[in-house]
This record gives C-alpha cells, sequence and structure tokens, in this order.
C-alpha cells in the first residue's frame, strides 16, 4: 500500500484520525516515494513551530520514520527522470479539472509507476486523480474516517 506523506505523519505522531489510520492499516507494509524522506522532515518541523509536538517529539517521530524505512516496513521507490516524466503526464491528464500539485503528482505517479495499486490518502486533488488513474483508494471514502481515538 502507497502512503501519502501526510498518512506517513498521522502514523508517526498523534492527529484527530491518527487512531483510524492505524487500525486500519496495522499489519500492513508500506511503499512511497523518496520525496517523503524530505517531506516527513518538513512537516514534523511545521508541527513543532505551530507548538502541535515539541522538539524530542519531533526527533523520536523522525527517528521511528526512519526506522520503519530501515526495518522495511516503508519501501522507499526512486524519485528520477521517469517518475517525473509520468507525472507530468498525470497532470496533463488531469487538467484542467483537478489543478493536482507538483509533490502530489509525484506521489500519485510513483504508485502509478511501481503497480502499488492502493494509496492511502485523504487529500482531495490526490484522491480525484487516483480515480481517474483507477488507483483503489484508503479510505474508501473521505467520510469513512472516524476522529474517535
Amino acid at each position: 500500500m502507497y502512503l501519502d506523506t501526510a498518512i506517513i505523519i498521522k502514523l508517526l505522531v498523534r492527529e484527530a484520525d491518527s487512531g483510524w489510520f492505524n487500525r486500519a492499516l496495522a499489519d500492513h507494509r508500506f511503499e512511497t516515494s523518496e520525496l517523503a524522506i524530505t517531506e516527513v522532515h518538513s512537516a514534523l518541523l511545521a508541527k513543532e513551530r505551530a507548538g502541535h509536538i515539541s522538539s524530542r517529539e519531533r526527533m523520536n517521530a523522525g527517528e521511528k520514520f526512519l526506522a520503519m524505512v530501515d526495518d522495511e516496513l516503508i519501501k522507499i521507490f526512486p524519485l528520477n527522470r521517469t517518475v517525473l516524466e509520468r507525472a507530468n503526464a498525470i497532470q496533463l491528464a488531469c487538467h484542467p479539472k483537478i489543478p493536482l500539485r507538483t509533490l502530489d503528482a509525484l506521489h500519485v505517479a510513483t504508485c502509478d509507476l511501481h503497480r502499488s495499486g492502493t494509496l492511502a490518502t485523504t487529500d482531495g486533488r490526490m484522491r480525484a486523480a487516483c480515480e481517474q488513474f483507477a488507483i483503489t483508494l484508503v479510505p474508501a471514502k473521505p467520510e469513512d474516517v472516524s476522529t474517535a481515538k
């Protein structure tokens, strides 16, 4: 199962819907783009700046992510020219209906190229692009996600 960076963050630090994702994704192995290495780092720094997590929580979450990669719980796919070209094609195919952002297009392209089959995301634009390319989504419907702990 391919994970969008925002979902990785939900598995690393507590967010309103983290419990749902921890339960729904339990016992799975995951895939993502190497882009997530920098995105996770950036997102954790943003959470610390906003006062949502402490410096210690940020460092622990970053270490947990790298351990998940080292333990192959998350397989990292390379960001290369093939992915960039596929992302361009996906953006063009979605244009003008779905204004897919660059990094989101790179995630959808990586998922598509590596035939991950399922992408976990709550991002509306990514979900719309995945639907257009027949990529299965988790959650099946955004309203399926419960914020109950």
